[in-house]
């Protein structure tokens, strides 16, 4: 498995130095814009913060809406794999291990047609080959409009 050549995730040792924003820039690629050919870029996901057992990032409604003209869930769905796997990353060793979602599931509890969205994944579990997340996605006004639970599996690299 081979990681995005533009991603730059700190060392652990290097980890510690970093503030939550300054992580989160990392993310977000050398142009702001997302790590180029990835769905978060071409979803619009700009991370804000970013820690071991915390992660906050933005989505566009625009762009990302169904047919019926709100927000599409699998687009909600993708941001909080998005968010649940970056966070994972976070807790390993990024020459040794990655971490991929395996377990996905999500409510919808209100509708969203224009702005963006605010996700927060918060670790809930950590174990040596799995962690859960729990993603709740905001609207503009601070109301909840997701409730996401993440599982990721951690992979050794070369394996």
């Amino acid at each position: 498995m081979t990681l995005h050549p533009d991603l730059a995730l700190p060392s652990p040792e290097d980890f510690e130095q970093l503030s939550p924003e300054a992580l989160a820039a990392r993310m977000n690629g050398p142009e702001g814009q997302g790590l180029p050919g990835t769905l978060g870029a071409r979803l619009g996901i700009r991370y804000v913060s970013m820690a071991r057992e915390r992660v906050v990032a933005t989505m566009p409604v625009e762009g990302n809406r169904q047919p019926a003209g709100r927000l599409h869930g699998g687009a909600t769905l993708a941001l909080a794999e998005e968010l649940a796997s970056v966070g994972s990353w976070l807790n390993l060793d990024p020459q040794r291990q990655v971490a991929v979602g395996v377990d996905l599931n999500g409510t919808h509890v209100r509708g969203v047609s224009e702005g963006h969205v605010t996700a927060e994944a918060r670790l809930s579990y950590r174990g040596r080959s799995l962690m859960v997340w729990e993603i709740e996605m905001k609207d503009e006004k601070g109301r909840t409009t997701s409730l996401c639970r993440c599982t990721c599996n951690v992979i050794s690299m070369g394996a």
